[in-house]
């Protein structure tokens, strides 16, 4: 898949700076599951390193094109080989690139890797139900809403509910086919 905005690279030992304060933003922890937490450099700098050296999940940088400047992370956790299937995660934390096509090219780039090279048969992903944006990005990119699993995430004082989303390879496929 060519890109027109980013591509993906492995996180690298100095990416903890730019990712902390993406970590103690509010308006980012709100659109994500769980609740807020308040993360040092140190704890930042070693999931950084925890994700260099990760050999059972796939976490990666996004970074433009034009300039090389890390913007966000994509992944898939929780892989499971005999089934080929994981969960996707995606953030793209310089608010600077949020609706700006970022997203959308990072998840791309991601499920291209996923299915042409690692032979993924299935990816999912949990979104909040309030994260619109988010929703909106999945579908795009021909995800298929499979249901909310009610109250499952506690913040801000309250419950929400998240939106369960999947694509199989032959969804994928089929699209780019088409």
């Amino acid at each position: 898949m060519n890109s027109d905005i980013v591509y993906l690279r492995a996180h690298e030992p100095m990416d903890y700076q730019t990712s902390i304060t993406w970590r103690n933003d509010d308006l980012i922890w709100s659109q994500l599951g769980g609740c807020k937490f308040f993360v040092s450099s140190a704890y930042e700098k070693k999931w950084i390193e925890d994700a260099i050296y990760d050999s059972k999940n796939i976490r990666l940088a996004v970074c433009l094109k034009a300039d090389g400047l890390y913007i966000g992370n994509v992944g898939i956790t929780n892989i499971d080989l005999s089934n080929r299937c994981g969960m996707v995660h995606i953030l793209i934390g310089n608010r600077s690139y949020w609706n700006r096509g970022a997203g959308t090219e990072s998840l791309q780039l991601l499920m291209d890797y996923a299915f042409r090279e690692r032979c993924f048969h299935r990816l999912e992903a949990l979104v909040l139900e309030d994260n619109i944006s988010s929703i909106r990005m999945f579908q795009k990119c021909g995800w298929k809403e499979e249901g909310s699993l009610r109250e499952t995430v506690f913040k801000n004082g309250r419950w929400h509910n998240q939106i369960h989303l999947a694509i199989l390879e032959t969804d994928y496929f089929q699209m780019q086919n088409s």
